[in-house]
């Protein structure tokens, strides 16, 4: 069984940045890959990034890409996602999950053990 927590969420003006952790207990992340999601209020929730179980490739979504940066600390059996350069268009609610396997990353139904999520907003 896995759990999966995330944190590091709030308020921060556009342009700021912030960095999600989600922190897993159970298993380690060594063992499995992981993806961020979001979800904005009245809309669906949709794929953010992803890093495979071996850390050696990351998936990023077209809107996030060279603003967002995934990554992991084995150690601490943390994946963290770097948000940079912040718009009010990321304002959501963001879940981290283990995927389940396969070679799709940006599906949900690829993943499984999500987090509760945690609240970030941007504002103009």
């Amino acid at each position: 069984q896995v759990q999966l927590v995330e944190s590091g969420g709030g308020l921060v003006q556009a342009g700021g940045s912030l960095r999600l952790s989600c922190a897993a207990s159970g298993r380690t992340f060594s063992t499995f890959g992981t993806g961020w999601f979001r979800q904005a209020p009245g809309k669906e929730r949709e794929f953010v990034a992803a890093i495979t179980w071996s850390g050696g490739s990351t998936f990023y979504a077209d809107s996030v890409k060279l603003r967002f940066t995934i990554s992991r600390d084995i150690a601490k059996d943390t994946v963290y996602l770097q948000m940079n350069s912040l718009k009010p268009e990321d304002t959501a609610v963001y879940y981290c999950a283990a995927h389940l396997g396969g070679t799709q990353y940006s599906i949900q139904r690829a993943y499984g053990y999500w987090g509760q999520g945690t609240q970030v907003t941007v504002s103009s």
